[in-house]
């Protein structure tokens, strides 16, 4: 096939994809004419771009059908109106390739909405894929700035359909036209488009075809993006997302390069769309102009051309308004924030939409931008890129001579450069924060006003600004990703510490001290993402490094050693942290003093081992950690909350839940204090002091404590998340207590699928879920069910923890209930007595456990005739 022939077939192609099924049958019937090729070839592609092979091969030879009502000169009709549930469709809205997007009513509340339908989905089995997944999307998204799912479902045919929030509004760019917004506006309206995107980036979503299309503002101004239908997960979003035939759906004048090409994608590539975007609101017109190009043309322009400076354009437009009044220097910011944001290198791109948004703001708020124009150094790396062989021919002799003059000198002064260089990069970093924390002007005094977050903002912005310094930067970096994740704002910290990774490796190589320091804090990162095998793996390579490089006994061998502890207690593997803590231990203890690593590596050890259920060991660690850091830190410290929290742990388990209550509350105080009401370590205090409540009946109580720290959870870490499983699973067990088992079950089951997703079937938090829901099962008088839930959580606790731990105990009791609720006496009595025996060795005498397990031991003994 010649290069005329391919460019024909993917004009006509690319012209019907985007056409509605009764349009594209008449255009392809008047392009292809007589070409009965010309019109295989162009199906075939559709038919690929659909994702699926039913049209090919499907026995109603449907390919054949299609080309038939092609060639007939036929149309589809529009389909059917019908009711969806209680909403009442009253006219079409739209339709497109995909489906077809109706107006409905809702009579009982008076409200409307918008139904979107599948058309003709026996085609491909990926459209419907495609379909449920725009669905479960908009489902997990939660934001004012996206539209919201109302409901779903299937015709009797087995057309799915889903019902969400209705916009009137217009597209983005029209709306900003017809109101003659100023710059200013624009930008304002456009940070609420980034902060919708940035909401689904959080929740692991790349959008992948933004556009003014698929924004649209309401008479209000209020900002709506809509259109997840090619949205993809995160971890998913890659090259496989490609057709066989190397065509993509997507929008090519706001595709970013690596889409064309076929690249692995990330958040950085919606960032350079919502910068196509932006370039549009400020010049009035797309950066390319692709109209009359082939699709080949229009991909190298893409790929290869660099975009005129969007104030070049404005200026040429001198009856927009949205222009006047905008300084030179004004422009010079907006070209950078432009430019940045669609800069074909990834790596000089903004890396995520957070970043883009924190220039706006400093735009908007007159700030110097974290981002700067391209330098000399890195269009000389790109020509030398370019041009590498001369290049390398040449340099090749002048090396062979200057390391023959140079290798004495270097030896001769390397000792010497490395003590100056240490001193001269302690001396950056103390005035580096000194500077921070000031806030201003010394003659004025210290910003009293400055939040943390502002100053650390700040902080982060004079770091970039480091480059002729990449030591100082990677160390900074390092740091303030360190204080961000300590501030619950994982995603910032995120960036930041994979930044001083990259940094550190670029300047010392991939064998150096503060390379395996890297590792090791980037590892903890992940484990507090939940991400706790990529973390586990990251911290073995630090610790792994660190010995190799570190003399025996150096304190960042005991630091490295104390976060793989952290990562095996976060797997479940208690007594492989515990083995790994005590080394640690026995490092920090070595120079006889109580220091704060070892009292914090001590707090760890204790509460590894109140997960095994060494109930009394872990008491006596916690009360020596917390008469430590009392002495270190005073009484109303952080650290001091978590030793309360953690000492009340160990009295709920034993069943002392008065005292437990106390001990918590007292925890949330110092938390409350300290963190302020909307941080993760409040939210996870109120989710611990809410479990004694319920316990104690006071269900009332403890419901909207819980209710809150989810709320907190959900927005720090998305809705996949152990610890937002922590508090589902304790609101199951409030409205358990309630009597409300179906929906106590609901919140269970949920607990369980998190805690799959996170650690796999095989983890015992897997198996505590399990354990609950057979509860509800139980008092629902199902005990066939509690039964088989019980004995796949005990087959899970035989794999991951010893036999005579709390949880097994526990399961046993239950399973004894269950068994004796189906008069199976004697296996009943068989359980209870295990489970007992299991449970009195670590509980109160009054636990309810052992209440519970004694009255049905003795029921199952009356009824053998055992009294």
């Amino acid at each position: 096939m010649d290069a005329l022939r391919w460019d024909r077939i993917q004009i006509v192609f690319h012209h019907a994809a985007d056409l509605r099924d009764a349009e594209r049958h008449a255009y392809l019937a008047r392009e292809c004419g007589d070409d009965a090729e010309l019109l295989a070839d162009v199906l075939t592609l559709l038919e690929e771009d659909a994702r699926g092979a039913p049209l090919l091969d499907d026995g109603r030879d449907a390919l054949a059908d299609v080309a038939g009502v092609v060639l007939d000169g036929e149309t589809v009709a529009t389909l059917p109106l019908h009711d969806f549930g209680p909403y009442h469709v009253t006219s079409v809205l739209g339709e497109g390739g995909m489906g077809v997007v109706y107006l409905a009513e809702r009579a009982d509340l008076g409200s409307r909405a918008a139904v979107k339908i599948l058309r003709d989905a026996w085609l491909s089995p990926a459209r419907r894929a495609r379909f449920a997944a725009e669905q479960r999307t908009l489902a997990q998204l939660s934001h004012p700035s996206i539209a919201r799912l109302f409901d779903a479902g299937t015709l009797a045919d087995g057309t799915p359909w889903f019902v969400m929030e209705y916009v009137a509004g217009a597209p983005l760019t029209a709306y900003c036209d017809e109101h003659a917004l100023s710059v200013t506006e624009r930008l304002r309206l456009f940070r609420d488009v980034c902060e919708a995107v940035q909401h689904a980036h959080r929740h692991a979503v790349l959008h992948r075809d933004l556009k003014p299309s698929n924004i649209l503002v309401s008479a209000d101004g209020a900002v709506k993006l809509l259109d997840f239908g090619i949205a993809k997960h995160l971890e998913g979003a890659g090259a496989e997302d490609q057709t066989r035939t190397g065509l993509r759906m997507l929008t090519p004048a706001y595709a970013a390069p690596e889409q064309l090409r076929g690249d692995r994608l990330g958040v950085h590539t919606d960032v350079y769309a919502l910068g196509v975007i932006l370039y549009q609101l400020l010049a009035g017109r797309l950066p390319f102009d692709l109209s009359n190009r082939t699709p080949g043309e229009a991909e190298t322009l893409l790929l290869e051309a660099e975009p005129e400076r969007p104030s070049a354009v404005a200026r040429r437009a001198p009856n927009d308004s949205s222009v006047r009044g905008v300084g030179r220097s004004a422009w010079a910011d907006l070209d950078v924030l432009c430019l940045t944001a669609m800069h074909k290198d990834v790596a000089r791109r903004y890396g995520t939409v957070d970043a883009l948004v924190r220039d706006v703001d400093h735009f908007l708020r007159g700030e110097p931008l974290e981002a700067r124009a391209d330098t000399l150094r890195y269009t000389l790396g790109k020509f030398l890129r370019r041009h590498w062989r001369p290049v390398s021919a040449a340099a090749a002799v002048l090396v062979v001579v200057v390391t023959l003059v140079a290798f004495y000198t270097v030896r001769l002064a390397a000792a010497r450069n490395a003590a100056v260089d240490e001193a001269a990069r302690t001396q950056r970093i103390q005035r580096f924060m000194l500077g921070v924390f000031e806030g201003g002007d010394p003659d004025e005094g210290p910003a009293d006003s400055l939040r943390v977050i502002t100053l650390l903002d700040q902080g982060v912005q004079q770091a970039a600004s480091l480059g002729a310094e990449p030591a100082v930067q990677a160390e900074l970096y390092g740091t303030l990703g360190g204080i961000y994740q300590k501030l619950g704002r994982l995603d910032r910290a995120d960036t930041l510490l994979t930044r001083a990774l990259a940094r550190r490796r670029a300047i010392r190589g991939p064998e150096h001290p503060e390379v395996a320091a890297s590792l090791v804090a980037l590892g903890l990162l992940r484990v507090d993402q939940a991400r706790v095998a990529d973390g586990e793996k990251l911290i073995r390579d630090g610790l792994a490094m660190t010995r190799r490089l570190r003399p025996a006994g150096h304190p960042e061998i005991a630091g490295a050693t104390v976060a793989l502890g952290r990562a095996l207690q976060a797997r479940g593997a208690f007594d492989d942290a515990i083995r790994a803590l005590d080394d640690a231990v026995r490092m920090q203890s070595a120079s006889g003093g109580m220091t704060r690593e070892l009292a914090v590596t001590l707090n760890v050890l204790a509460v590894s081992h109140l997960y095994a259920g060494h109930f009394a060991t872990a008491d006596s660690i916690y009360r020596r950690a917390l008469a430590t850091d009392r002495r270190l830190y005073g009484l109303g410290h952080p650290q001091i909350g978590t030793d309360l929290m953690d000492l009340a742990s160990v009295h709920f388990e034993r069943g002392m839940y008065a005292e437990s209550e106390r001990l918590y509350r007292e925890g949330v105080a110092i938390f409350e204090r300290w963190y302020g009401p909307e941080h993760p370590q409040t939210a996870g205090a109120l989710m611990l002091l809410a479990q004694p409540l319920i316990k104690l009946h006071r269900v009332d109580e403890a419901v909207p404590l819980l209710r809150r720290a989810l709320a907190i959870q959900e927005r720090v870490y998305g809705k996949v998340h152990p610890r937002v499983a922590g508090t589902l699973n304790a609101l199951g067990a409030a409205l358990a207590e309630q009597g409300r088992q179906a929906e106590a079950d609901d919140y269970y089951a949920r607990t369980a699928d998190i805690f799959r997703a996170v650690y796999g079937n095989e983890h015992y938090l897997v198996g505590a879920s399990l354990g609950n829901r057979a509860t509800t099962f139980t008092e629902r008088g199902d005990n066939a069910r509690a039964e088989q839930l019980l004995r796949d959580a005990l087959a899970i606790y035989a794999k991951t923890l010893p036999p005579d731990h709390l949880y097994v105990g526990i399961a046993r009791i239950k399973l004894g209930r269950a068994l004796l609720r189906q008069r199976r006496y004697a296996e009943s009595t068989r359980e209870l007595e295990a489970g007992i025996a299991i449970v009195s060795k670590g509980s109160d005498p009054s636990s309810a456990w052992l209440v519970k397990g004694r009255a049905d031991l003795a029921e199952a003994k009356a009824a053998l005739g055992r009294h």
